[in-house]
């Protein structure tokens, strides 16, 4: 189709699906959009690295094709303050895989969440974060290498929905009534602000499938169903019941759950099998922190997910180098986790990890394998130098702290000593 303010490529083939199946031309368009705040010094250092790792694994036969889209303050300047332009939309639906920086998202008013704005309209129902270790990183865990887990978080449902009513308002004073008169619900304080918290069968299903498949075909041993059912037992409670359903139903063969493995096999998960078990969301956190290897892929409601991918970050390092990607059926959108930290806007200091990570899971996504393993290795082995960016820099002992630019001239260069 025809843009107004986005340029398509010269070059470059567009990724297309057959009964479902992604096919991956090796000069793939793919798009970007920069961020705000510190966006454009990550996501220049990340393409750097990306196209170096894919030029070097394949000896130059792949190439990336980048095609910027525009959301957040970028996008208002070019587009007459409209934050959220509809042709980003389109280009995401004509062209199914890119990468985002940081958007800004204002607290308490204004615009809604770009980021969540984005996974609703194209229904990118799968929050998915590895949360894992890379050698020479600082962490407050004694033995961070025990973490190695991937969240899958549905986003689309939970208090994320944005069905509320401000307390003081017709609406909210409406829908109290109705509660209290019509359903028998008491509570709640008068003048209380209100929020539908929905969970569906659909939604609940399709998200926890995606994390059975994830596991199935990465080769992981268990996925577990976080969630708050001993409280709210009809929608957490009715996530995790959900759950073991659907994996009884669809994936016998390759599932068992830990009822069963207590039941007839002492204990032990039959070879071969992924075991499904649940554990309620607070006593995650505990377990992530005491006996992190128990787990491996993890599905989970909105909120909880929301909480437990950042908490688990800080265990390895922290959300400046956590990853992250929102993928529908067929659209895949690769985010860097963090904020946008406008106070170092432009100069050309902060760690790309989030994002440079995110890209490696896009490479994963397209099944370059080898260029994403390629800038895992020269990463830590950059970080095992102590060449890093302040943030490293402060919690190291004799380490170079150097710019995000220097800092991804490093890492290429180590792809030559992988």
């Amino acid at each position: 189709m025809a843009y107004d303010k986005i340029i398509v490529p010269d070059t470059g083939e567009k990724i297309s699906f057959t009964d479902g199946k992604m096919n991956v031309p090796d000069n793939p368009i793919l798009l970007f959009i920069e961020g705000d705040g510190i966006g454009y010094d990550i996501m220049t250092a990340s393409k750097r690295i990306w196209d170096a790792a894919v030029k070097k694994a394949y000896s130059g036969k792949r190439e990336i094709s980048w095609m910027e889209v525009y959301s957040g303050e970028k996008a208002a300047g070019l587009y007459d303050g409209d934050y959220m332009p509809e042709e980003t939309f389109e280009a995401f639906r004509e062209f199914y895989v890119g990468i985002k920086g940081p958007l800004t998202t204002p607290v308490g008013g204004g615009f809604r969440s770009l980021n969540v704005t984005l996974r609703k309209v194209l229904d990118l129902y799968s929050c998915i974060r590895p949360v894992r270790w890379f050698k020479g990183v600082p962490s407050p865990l004694r033995e961070p290498q025990d973490v190695d887990v991937v969240i899958f978080r549905e986003n689309t449902e939970d208090i994320y929905a944005g069905i509320e009513f401000e307390a003081g308002t017709p609406e909210n004073e409406k829908f109290a009534k109705f509660l209290r008169e019509e359903m028998g619900a008491t509570g709640f304080f008068e003048g209380a602000g209100l929020g539908v918290k929905p969970i569906s069968p659909f939604g609940s299903k399709r998200l926890i499938r995606a994390a059975i498949e994830y596991a199935i075909e990465r080769g992981r041993s268990s996925v577990t169903l976080v969630h708050k059912g001993n409280i709210q037992k009809f929608t957490e409670g009715a996530f995790q019941r959900w759950g073991y359903e659907l994996a009884k139903e669809e994936f016998p063969e390759q599932t068992i759950s830990w009822e069963e493995v207590a039941e007839k096999h002492d204990g032990k998960v039959p070879e071969g099998k992924i075991l499904i078990q649940d554990t309620i969301a607070d006593i995650m956190f505990q377990k992530m922190l005491l006996r992190p290897r128990e787990h491996d892929v993890i599905a989970t409601t909105n909120l909880n997910g929301d909480y437990l991918s950042d908490a688990l970050a800080a265990e390895v390092g922290g959300v400046g180098i956590a990853p992250g990607a929102n993928i529908g059926d067929e659209i895949a959108l690769f985010e860097a986790t963090h904020g946008t930290a406008p106070k170092y806007t432009n100069k050309d200091m902060v760690n790309p990890g989030s994002l440079l990570f995110s890209g490696v899971m896009m490479l994963e996504h397209l099944g370059w394998f080898e260029a994403a393993d390629l800038i895992t290795k020269a990463y830590e082995m950059t970080i095992d130098q102590k060449f890093v960016t302040y943030d490293f820099a402060r919690q190291m002992d004799d380490a170079t702290k150097v710019a995000t630019s220097e800092f991804a001239t490093k890492i290429i260069e180590n792809m030559d000593n992988v």
